[in-house]
Formats: C-alpha cells, sequence, structure tokens
C-alpha cells in the first residue's frame, strides 16, 4: 500500500468499524476492510428467487494503485440517499456507489459518515438485510 494512502484507509475502515453492529466483517485485511449481512427477502427478490449465497454486500473500502475507495451498496439501490449531497462528496464518487479518494478529508468523511448510517439503515428498511444471521 502506498505509504500516503494508509491513513485514508484507516480513516475510512474506521467509519465502517463505527456502523458494523450487525453485520458481518467479511475482510479484514491490510488492504480492504469489507461488511456483509444476511440477504433479505428484497435481495431474493431481485435475485429472482434464488440465493445467491447467504450474504449480501453492504459496504467496504479497498486500497487501489491510484486511490482508496470506499463503497456503499444502500446508495446504488436508492438513490434518493445522495439529493443534497456537497459538490466535494459528489466530485469523488465513481459510478452509482463508489467513492475514491486520495486524501484524508475530514468534512468529506464526516458527510461520509453520515451518508453510510443512512445507507445501511436504508438497506435494513428496504428488506435488502435480514436480521437473521445464516444458519
Amino acid at each position: 500500500m502506498p505509504a500516503d494512502f494508509e491513513p485514508i484507509f484507516r480513516t475510512l475502515r474506521g467509519i465502517l468499524q463505527k456502523h458494523a453492529a450487525g453485520l458481518l466483517v467479511t475482510d479484514e485485511s491490510p488492504n480492504r476492510y469489507c461488511l456483509q449481512a444476511p440477504a433479505g427477502p428484497a435481495a431474493l427478490k431481485a435475485w429472482g428467487g434464488r440465493r445467491n449465497g447467504q450474504q449480501i454486500p453492504v459496504a467496504w473500502v479497498r486500497v487501489g494503485k491510484g486511490y482508496v475507495s470506499y463503497h456503499l451498496m444502500g446508495i446504488y439501490g436508492n438513490p434518493k440517499l445522495c439529493d443534497g449531497m456537497s459538490k466535494g462528496l459528489k466530485a469523488r464518487m465513481q459510478g452509482k456507489s463508489c467513492f475514491n479518494f486520495k486524501k484524508v478529508d475530514p468534512s468529506l468523511f464526516d458527510e461520509l459518515d453520515r451518508l453510510t448510517a443512512r445507507s445501511i439503515k436504508g438497506f435494513r428498511s428496504a428488506g435488502f438485510i435480514s436480521d437473521q444471521q445464516p444458519a
């Protein structure tokens, strides 16, 4: 990992750790931290009734070659969560659910923290996340 990416990764991982209650940590390596959850009824419906595994990805942070990426699947499913997003955070957005960072930005990370809380809450209330742990 490039040395200048370590504080970015550490800070973004900390945001996910703050919101990890009730979720499963499925990857906790030096370059990736991933949260998943048991798939709920909305996920099964989206999958055409076929279970594509026991868990659904919820959020993760990963160190890449040129940036640190932060993914929130809840905003992929509900783009309205991005309404009111600052221009600064919007500029960091790549695709529908990914944000890329090359430096620590406390104000953007605070906003991302709040967006993460809304994303996970929305993903859960929409039924994509089950509160039941897999057998």
